[in-house]
């Protein structure tokens, strides 16, 4: 593994353990060369994935899968509320495991947005509402207002 601050090829394991969620493995390294310390992870994965997003007029571009940055947009989406980043992430290994094994390795973003939307409804109506405003495109407070109306009415029926 290759040193993050002096880019030396050799790094040696000093701790190994899994994550919290078990999805994982975390890794203490330390650095041959200049002795820095840094934390790696090793996760499991099942196939490639690639996310079909969508450009103007019909048009497709495909992108690797990142989990990355759907972690950090569902931590974004959850921030400042009373929801753990254990929980956030093992709702993005769930997500990520759903896709694997659903059979397909092209998937359309806004199946990834659903999943996300479906995951933050029943953890925190507040972080559901931030994540909607950001994947529905709300572009005026008349749409915030609608949409958390609505959430308001389910979780109240």
């Amino acid at each position: 593994m290759r040193c993050p601050f002096c880019g030396h090829e050799d790094s040696q394991v000093k701790d190994s353990r899994p994550t919290d969620d078990g999805a994982a493995i975390r890794r203490r390294r330390q650095c041959e060369g200049c002795a820095a310390r840094f934390t790696t992870f090793e996760r499991i994965q099942l196939r490639d994935l690639y996310v079909l997003k969508s450009e103007g007029s019909d048009g497709l571009r495909r992108e690797p899968f990142d989990r990355d940055k759907l972690l950090r947009s569902v931590s974004i989406a959850a921030r400042k509320r009373p929801i753990d980043s254990i929980r956030i992430e093992k709702l993005v290994s769930s997500i990520q495991r759903q896709l694997e094994t659903q059979g397909e390795n092209e998937i359309p973003s806004k199946r990834i947005g659903e999943l996300v939307m479906e995951g933050l409804k029943g953890m925190d109506s507040v972080a559901y509402i931030r994540f909607a405003s950001v994947y529905k495109d709300f572009r005026e407070a008349k749409d915030f207002e609608e949409f958390a109306g609505s959430v308001t009415e389910v979780a109240k029926g």
